[in-house]
């Protein structure tokens, strides 16, 4: 069976959704969602809590069905085979159920049977490439949540699936763990996986080879990171002035500001492209605030997110 759907005749999509809707009762979870995932990219799916992630990765693993629209997964309408679709795929929840009384090893072996792999060496292979073979034989309720974590994507890789979903994996996770663990989907990307991640950490982003910005049901853009920071509507300016609240209560009440926030011991102030700086030095010293640098700053993920968030234009989502 072909997993791969071909597109254009060359790129082959792992994912492909059309108008896929979900709704519960009047609440509109997902919102005739057009979702494109090709071959050997790491997606970051970026939104808040209560955006539709969870909902939209339940329904591609067959878990929930759609009210309205379809979706393919490695070639398999989802509908129809969900059981060959999780059978093909791995899944990594927010909360992951291990169990604390078992040993490493022995949640390993537990799970990797549901999925009918009983290979020993598959196992040590496992755990020695996430970094957990020294902890093989510890109860689970006695490891961190970064060791839990690592624990829980073996347990979604034993198969070896072509296609993992991990649904803010990182979550609670301190940010060394953090780091850690996007350093082994890393790994897993380079061995030919593809992979789709839900966070709300929007620095995460930044470690994807694509992203799709999900707000209130409905993905508000897809595209590579840097082509989305390009999409920006406006020039972002760092500004360093004492007092530095009262620069900020001074900015924020301009209406030509797009958008102005605290970062650290400075401000970030998104303005139109065409705007001229002086007008921020003018400003600041009308209201007798100490203007102490002003200079050119680098769009982030966490702009455009709100940049979308608080309905700024930017253009169409493109497809990827």
């Amino acid at each position: 069976m072909h997993w791969l759907i071909e597109q254009n005749g060359s790129e082959r999509l792992v994912i492909h959704t059309e108008n896929l809707t979900r709704r519960f009762g009047d609440f509109v979870a997902v919102d005739r969602l057009n979702l494109d995932v090709a071959a050997g990219q790491v997606l970051g799916f970026l939104g808040p809590n209560g955006s539709g992630k969870t909902t939209t990765i339940r329904m591609l693993l067959g878990l929930l069905h759609p009210s309205a629209g379809r979706a393919e997964v490695l070639g398999l309408d989802v509908t129809k085979y969900p059981e060959a679709v999780r059978a093909r795929t791995g899944y990594m929840s927010q909360k992951f159920a291990l169990y604390g009384e078992l040993t490493v090893l022995e949640n390993l072996t537990f799970y990797a049977g549901v999925y009918g792999v009983n290979d020993s060496a598959r196992l040590h292979e496992i755990l020695r490439s996430l970094g957990l073979d020294e902890l093989c034989n510890q109860r689970v309720h006695m490891l961190s949540t970064g060791w839990r974590q690592r624990l829980a994507l073996a347990i979604a890789i034993v198969h070896r699936p072509g296609l993992l979903f991990l649904d803010e994996p990182t979550s609670g996770v301190d940010p060394v763990a953090r780091r850690a663990f996007w350093e082994l989907i890393y790994k897993l990307a380079a061995q030919g996986v593809t992979i789709m991640v839900s966070t709300h950490y929007m620095d995460e982003a930044e470690y994807c080879t694509h992203v799709g910005i999900m707000r209130s049901g409905r993905l508000l853009a897809l595209d590579e990171p840097e082509q989305l920071k390009r999409k920006l509507p406006g020039q972002v300016w760092e500004v360093y002035a004492e007092p530095l609240l009262d620069a900020l209560d001074c900015l924020e009440a301009q209406p030509f500001i797009l958008r102005v926030g605290l970062a650290g011991d400075h401000l970030r102030v998104i303005c139109p492209t065409d705007f001229s700086p002086d007008v921020i030095r003018g400003l600041l010293l009308e209201h007798s605030i100490q203007m102490q640098m002003l200079q050119p700053g680098v769009a982030t993920m966490e702009d455009v997110f709100m940049a979308l968030a608080t309905a700024v234009d930017v253009q169409e989502p493109a497809s990827s």
